[in-house]
């Protein structure tokens, strides 16, 4: 049998399990292989000490965000180099963190979550896209949301893989005669973890609907991969009032358009803009829902979602309070400047207020725009202010690949669980789609094509238990797993 030098046990496995890890996320969505790679890095870590921890880590970030954040090549090339090895520190110091022997499986758990969370909110604003927890929207962890939202996916995720590592290692050591491992702990772990999936499955999930809604969700289409700069705004407009004609019959109650497909080099107010898209509401007689991009100043603009009223007036409008860095701004411009052409983000979006909460005559909405559907804290605050139905308009067609698209939706798909709340979505290329209450997509459109999708959405009003109590009782879970397991790993020292 062939023996790896040294560094290639320790590096082999470590790239394997992140590429596990990766192939699990959308667009691929092998949910199986997300424990599954996660229990290869913590057998890895099994004994090594902190400078190969530290390695081990980061390799499998490597490994997991080379193929998880391959979209970030749509900025340029050397952005998404660096933006991967940043990213792949967080891996490297949860495995720091990791004891090399005894309460490794707990610290292990604790440390990933932690990290998680770190990256979810730091730096700029954190980064989710990527994040493990996408890769069980439609696995049976997902109702872990209703509980602890996606740090709680995270951290099962994580303990399962320590479950499927201990398994294997008692299967070897039986199969040589050895020293077998106790099966205690994974029967614990595996016991612990079907029973928060079946608590969360039984959990309050935002209770009955109190009426429902039919809405259309437009989606214009158009070529996918191209900038802004390179695609008219008349014409990504255009394309909006042609496909919403298909939205006349059955009369919808609620028409959602997408993100910045009404691009403005002036202000909305007295805009033709304006009073075609009143008229528009007018005659369809129902709440319009817009995205619409206006200059704020010579260097600023604001990124916003205006509705119109079945009367054609203006009932509400909210700007975006997440705003994608290097995307939608670019912080500390001054000194990104000298290391790269900003020219693609010549302004920056000013960031809103607020829940997101909109009244409209359709019902309490609840707006997740584009970016903000990866951050659980946007629906939190929104549901708790009263919205009834989460709505996504959004924009990912600067993308070529269906990668940014399809792990939107499994976003999506997390959010209408922790919630308790139907969602629906629309892009202007797609993905647009509607999502149940309970995580399920009923409806999804074909990317790029023209298309209108109308459904019936539920309204509701009860809150899931992650509604209430957010991600503080993960966090400290997390916390006090880490610390037990380095207070068993000393002992032994």
């Amino acid at each position: 049998m062939i023996r790896l030098p040294r560094r290639g046990r320790v590096a082999a496995p470590s790239v394997a399990a992140g590429i596990l890890l990766a192939l699990s996320l959308p667009p691929f969505g092998w949910w199986p292989l997300g424990p599954l790679g996660a229990g290869l890095l913590y057998w890895r870590l099994g004994g090594l000490g902190v400078r190969a921890r530290v390695w081990s880590g980061w390799l499998a970030g490597l490994g997991c965000d080379v193929i998880g954040l391959a979209w970030a090549r749509a900025f340029n090339w050397y952005g998404a180099v660096v933006l991967i090895v940043v990213e792949a520190l967080f891996f490297a110091a949860a495995a720091a963190l990791t004891p090399p022997q005894r309460g490794r499986a707990p610290a292990f758990v604790g440390a990933c979550t932690l990290a998680e969370a770190l990256r979810m909110t730091w730096p700029f604003g954190g980064l989710p896209l990527g994040g493990v927890f996408l890769g069980q929207a439609h696995s049976p962890l997902v109702q872990l949301a209703r509980l602890g939202g996606p740090l709680l996916i995270t951290a099962g995720v994580w303990a399962a893989g320590v479950a499927v590592a201990t398994l294997v290692s008692w299967s070897r050591a039986r199969c040589r005669g050895a020293g077998r491992p106790s099966l205690v702990g994974v029967a614990l772990v595996t016991c612990g973890i079907v029973a928060l999936a079946v608590a969360g499955a039984l959990a309050p999930d935002g209770g009955a609907p109190v009426r429902t809604l039919r809405v259309a969700l437009v989606q214009g289409g158009g070529q996918r991969g191209l900038s802004k700069e390179q695609v008219s705004p008349t014409t990504v407009y255009e394309a909006q009032l042609a496909a919403t004609a298909g939205a006349a019959r059955p009369r919808p109650e609620l028409v959602l358009w997408p993100e910045d497909v009404v691009a403005l080099d002036r202000p909305l107010a007295g805009s033709p803009e304006e009073d075609r898209l009143g008229r528009l509401a007018r005659e369809l007689g129902t709440t319009l829902v817009v995205g619409v991009t206006e200059p704020a100043s010579p260097t600023t603009f604001r990124n916003e979602i205006v509705a119109w009223g079945p009367g054609g007036h203006v009932v509400g409008v909210f700007e975006k309070v997440h705003r994608v860095p290097f995307g939608e701004y670019v912080p500390f411009r001054s000194f990104f400047s000298h290391l790269a052409d900003l020219s693609g983000v010549p302004t920056d979006a000013v960031p809103g207020h607020g829940t997101g909460l909109m009244r409209t005559p359709a019902g309490p909405l609840g707006l997740l725009v584009s970016f903000e559907v990866f951050y659980a804290g946007r629906s939190h605050a929104s549901v708790r202010a009263g919205a009834e139905l989460l709505a996504v308009p959004t924009n990912t067609s600067s993308y070529s690949t269906s990668q940014v698209p399809a792990q939107e939706i499994a976003a999506a798909a997390v959010q209408a669980v922790e919630t308790g709340r139907d969602l629906v979505q629309a892009a202007p290329t797609g993905y647009s789609a509607v999502v149940t209450n309970r995580g399920v997509v009923v409806s999804r459109s074909m990317l790029g094509t023209r298309q209108v999708l109308i459904a019936t959405a539920a309204l509701r009003r009860g809150l899931t238990p992650y509604d209430h109590w957010g991600d503080l009782p993960v966090l400290l879970l997390a916390a006090a797993a880490l610390v037990a397991g380095w207070s068993r790993q000393l002992r032994q020292s």
